[in-house]
């Protein structure tokens, strides 16, 4: 069918975009032209004569173009949008939105608004381009492409993302490209498009665009805007803008520009403060957060300059507020306490300033903010022999604070021009929290990277977390009864004040697409509070520990999950159980192990979803590195080490080089003496539960940490063979999916203790506190199991009833060590058979089947069902009559 016969078609289909189409707009038009074969391509305007001109001289075979002047408007039956569902978008087009007989099909990725059309049939979805939801269905229904089809949609990609760097940029356009370079798309012709050179013309151009540039900073947030005046219009306007966005390392920009006679505005941002999209919306433009453009008519360039300032003051709110950058609870020391004590809780802590309160005198009184003590103070009152001298005798006590919504502006004025260390926050007399200078400091240069083995610091380090919302991953990752649980779980904790997050192992490994169900909440507030009025809810039952304010809620299937409240854990010397204080979320994270366990999602519903980064735990997962949080982690809990190689080998991480030389100092300077040996053995059990504890053993070998058990135990060739025919020996074991627990570790822990005499065993076992039934295993029961299977190795093979007798009497975990041990074939296959029939036979006869054949109970039936059992293991009887016939036999 020729093009004027498809234009002349009754029934005929249209593709259109935006006017001032990109390329990520003609992509979506050429992968829509794939599903809707039948169709013509439109353009809504006329102002993409340049991109219209590049493909209709290089590939215009590939397009089923029409202009819009030839079509006939009462022809068209099916209208297709891509990338844009705004009215005022689509020039003459939009003409057909009042028709009721035409059907509208919408691909889009940018948010929805409130003057969106509607359509028919809508895929919108939050990508960095359109495009990449286009090629998803195009892969998805194995639609074929050709690479030149490639190149154009994979170009829509690059430019959409800025080539993978916008923040809108998502994990599915990477794959969408991936798929598209497997089709062929060509990355030389992407290359030349996206990184093309700047004309004499353009630099002029950009130059002005610079040059006229206006910095405002709105509610401490700093937008740049700037306006040119050009007789021509200029199809690479927005490229500039971009341009102009790296050059001069921008947050955001609002560029307007009067072309001819009507007035363009490009909009980019890079901070989610200065929402592109919706700022434009009110001139009538579109777009995402980080992206928008807006045409405007009916106002001079002046006019919109300043409509488009009013805009930024209203729509703009910082989240550089005090409640945002102070450190919560704010650490405080009362009048009366002496300089030696406040020297101890600034070292305790690691800060630099105390603020002192005094308490009130009733129990509903707010503490009295009366001044604040700083580091320097202190240590010149230690000095000078003043020890016990009260802090309110040398204290500050003019200082200023502000309030929680406090700006960055008014925060920078304070520390400054007072020269204060530290600044209360404070709200209707109570103290909310406190913003340090170097908190200032953070937030204004940025320092937010830093390098892989600089640890952060809860009080010096940057105040702001990463954050971004994973509500989508969650749905992704999540089943609906969980998700369910989650919200009422973060509902529960706002009507009560607080604020709750799912934390540790189980978000580590949503991102590492492992399964987990061990689900641990925290709650800023009252955690055992939380957990009664949830349980409650629930229909659950609680056990709470007032001492650490944590409790389980126990639901009526069994589900459990853990609650804490947030809190800070100090050590009084290594290796001690830890002291425990309420705290904010940000210290609670802070005393975890490694900073890949220090995730978090919030859970309330006004910001449920929000995934809380402060210790570059993402970064560490993506280089698959064990960080600890600070160079005194394994000082304080040595226990630590261990957990640092049983993660190391579960994630096939590696442990960072700094975090290695502090595990060498632990064991160089023995902080493992006084660590008690339930807390040493709960380690061991969990890296011998592990799928494959033989790396972790290495590892423990490597660190010079198998002589913390006990100086016996040495890794050899034979050893590491045990391990691995045990590893094999469990893993068959496991796939008979029998209902049967066993302990794992034990079995492990056996083969780690094989060369070692009843002496030397009994010395691990008391060094570790085993209770007494897992001394019997290990000392006693493990030796029987070893002789006899010594006198299966000779005696093999045997009949079944032999072999039952000989095993019968041993654990499940001594007859897996027993097959991981022999090396005879013939030995592994007798106790598999063991394993798999012979212990799961039994007699069907039973007592009262003696007392009907005239036998008085006695020695007798114990001596019948012997024979009985011993018959049937043999195989020489099958039925419950062959029971009872060799029975009557065997009694007469």
């Amino acid at each position: 069918m020729t093009l004027n016969q498809k234009i002349d078609k009754k029934d005929l289909t249209i593709i259109t975009t935006h006017i001032n189409a990109d390329f990520d707009a003609l992509a979506s038009m050429l992968a829509a032209q794939k599903l809707y074969t039948d169709s013509l391509l439109v353009f809504p305007g006329s102002q993409e004569k340049n991109l219209r001109n590049f493909f209709i001289n290089s590939m215009a075979y590939l397009f089923n173009m029409a202009d819009i002047k030839d079509i006939k408007f009462s022809n068209i039956k099916k209208l297709v949008l891509v990338d844009t569902k705004q009215p005022n978008r689509i020039g003459k087009l939009s003409s057909l939105l009042k028709r009721k007989d035409i059907d509208i099909d919408i691909y889009d990725h940018h948010p929805a608004m409130a003057d969106d059309i509607k359509g028919d049939f809508e895929v919108n979805q939050l990508t960095g381009a359109t495009v990449t939801i286009l090629t998803e269905i195009i892969k998805e229904k194995g639609i074929d492409i050709s690479p030149d089809e490639a190149t154009i949609m994979c170009l829509g990609i690059y430019e959409d993302t800025g080539s993978f760097t916008f923040s809108s940029t998502t994990e599915r356009d990477f794959t969408a490209a991936a798929f598209l370079l497997s089709k062929g798309a060509d990355l030389n012709i992407v290359s030349n498009l996206i990184a093309r050179e700047i004309s004499a013309e353009q630099v002029a151009l950009l130059n002005d665009i610079i040059q006229a540039a206006t910095r405002y900073n709105i509610h401490g947030i700093e937008v740049v805007v700037t306006s040119i005046t050009t007789d021509n219009f200029v199809t690479d306007f927005a490229f500039l803008v971009h341009k102009m966005v790296k050059m001069e390392n921008l947050d955001a920009i609002f560029a307007i520009a009067r072309m001819e006679n009507k007035i363009y505005i490009v909009a980019r941002s890079r901070i989610v403060e200065v929402d592109a999209g919706s700022i434009l919306a009110s001139f009538g433009g579109g777009g995402h957060t980080f992206a928008a453009a807006a045409t405007v008519k009916g106002m001079t360039l002046a006019q919109t300059e300043h409509m488009l300032v009013e805009i930024l003051y209203n729509k703009i709110r910082s989240r550089r507020q005090a409640k945002n950058l102070m450190s919560s609870p704010p650490i405080t020391v009362e009048s009366d306490v002496s300089c030696k004590d406040a020297g101890d809780l600034l070292t305790r802590y690691n800060i630099n300033a105390l603020l002192v309160i005094e308490k009130p005198n009733t129990l509903k009184g707010k503490d009295k903010l009366v001044g604040f003590i700083t580091r320097q103070v202190i240590e010149k009152a230690l000095y000078h022999k003043l020890d016990q001298a009260p802090v309110r005798d040398y204290m500050t006590t003019e200082l200023a604070f502000v309030g929680p919504d406090s700006d960055l502006i008014e925060i920078q004025e304070k520390i400054i021009e007072n020269k204060q260390r530290v600044l209360p926050v404070v709200d209707n007399g109570i103290i909310m929290g406190v913003v340090t200078r170097t908190d200032l400091l953070n937030t204004l240069v940025r320092r937010s990277q830093h390098t892989s083995e600089n640890y952060p610091d809860p009080f010096k380090g940057p105040v702001h977390a990463r954050t971004r919302n994973i509500v989508k991953f969650l749905k992704e990752r999540l089943p609906e009864h969980l998700l369910d649980i989650l919200r009422v779980i973060g509902q529960v904790a706002t009507e009560i004040g607080c604020g709750a997050y799912i934390v540790g192992g189980f978000v580590r490994d949503l991102f590492l697409f492992r399964s987990n169900e061990d689900i641990d909440i925290v709650i800023e507030g009252d955690g055992i509070k939380f957990a009664a009025k949830y349980a409650k809810l629930a229909g659950a039952r609680i056990h709470s520990h007032k001492k650490f304010g944590t409790a389980v809620i126990i639901f009526p299937d069994g589900f459990k999950i853990d609650v804490a409240s947030a809190r800070m854990e100090y050590y009084k010397f290594p290796a001690a159980l830890p002291e425990v204080e309420m705290s904010s979320i940000k210290l609670d994270l802070f005393r975890r192990d490694f900073t890949i366990n220090t995730l978090a999602i919030q859970l309330n519903p006004d910001r449920f979803g929000i995934l809380i980064d402060f210790f570059s735990a993402q970064k560490d997962i993506k280089g698959q590195m064990i960080r600890v949080l600070h160079n005194l982690s394994f000082v304080e809990d040595p226990t630590r080490v261990f957990r640092a190689i049983r993660f190391e080998q579960r994630f096939g991480f590696s442990i960072g080089k700094l975090t290695s030389g502090l595990i060498e100092n632990a064991v160089k300077m023995d902080f493992f003496k006084r660590l008690s040996g339930r807390r040493l053995l709960v380690e061991l059990r969990q890296i011998f539960e592990e799928e494959n504890p033989t790396l972790a053993v290495k590892r423990l070998h490597d660190y010079n940490l198998l002589n913390v058990i006990h100086p016996s135990i040495i890794l050899n060739k034979e050893l590491i063979t045990l391990f691995n025919s045990l590893k094999k020996v469990l893993s068959w074991y496991d796939l008979l999916f029998l209902e049967e627990s066993y302990m794992r570790w034990a079995v492990y822990f056996m083969a780690l203790m094989k060369h070692c005499n009843k002496k030397t065993s009994n010395a691990i076992c008391k060094r570790l506190e085993l209770p007494p039934r897992y001394m019997k295993i290990f000392c006693d029961e493990r030796f029987e199991a070893e002789k006899r299977l010594l006198w299966l190795e000779r005696n093999l093979p045997v009949i079944n009833s032999t072999l039952y007798k000989k095993l019968s009497s041993y654990k499940i975990e001594l007859i897996l060590y027993m097959m991981g041990v022999t090396k005879k074939k013939k030995v592994k296959k007798s106790i598999s058979h063991y394993i798999t029939r012979l212990r799961f036979i039994n007699t069907s006869i039973k007592g009262k089947d003696l007392l009907n054949m005239g036998l008085e109970p006695g020695p007798i039936y114990r001596e019948i069902f012997e024979a009985v059992l011993d018959e049937k293991l043999n195989d020489k009887l099958k039925t419950h009559n062959d029971e009872l016939a060799f029975a009557r036999k065997y009694a007469s």
